[in-house]
């Protein structure tokens, strides 16, 4: 299954939802919003959330600054 993460393409073995996804790529813990097609997944739904091939997926943290 290939899925275009932040504009990059990435491959994945199998059907995966968008929790494992980041638990595979080690960065669970630095997303704070991430969007499927455009459209925002809340965060209590990444655990269920089920991605399809081809999806594109945008991953955010939210930096502060002044």
């Amino acid at each position: 299954m290939k899925l275009t993460i932040n504009g990059e393409i990435k491959e994945f073995t199998a059907q995966i939802t968008l929790e494992s996804m980041l638990e595979e790529l080690h960065i669970k813990d630095q997303v704070m919003a991430a969007a499927v097609n455009m459209q925002i997944v809340k965060q209590n739904e990444w655990v269920t959330y089920k991605l399809s091939d081809g999806d594109k997926i945008e991953l955010l943290d939210f930096v502060g600054g002044g």
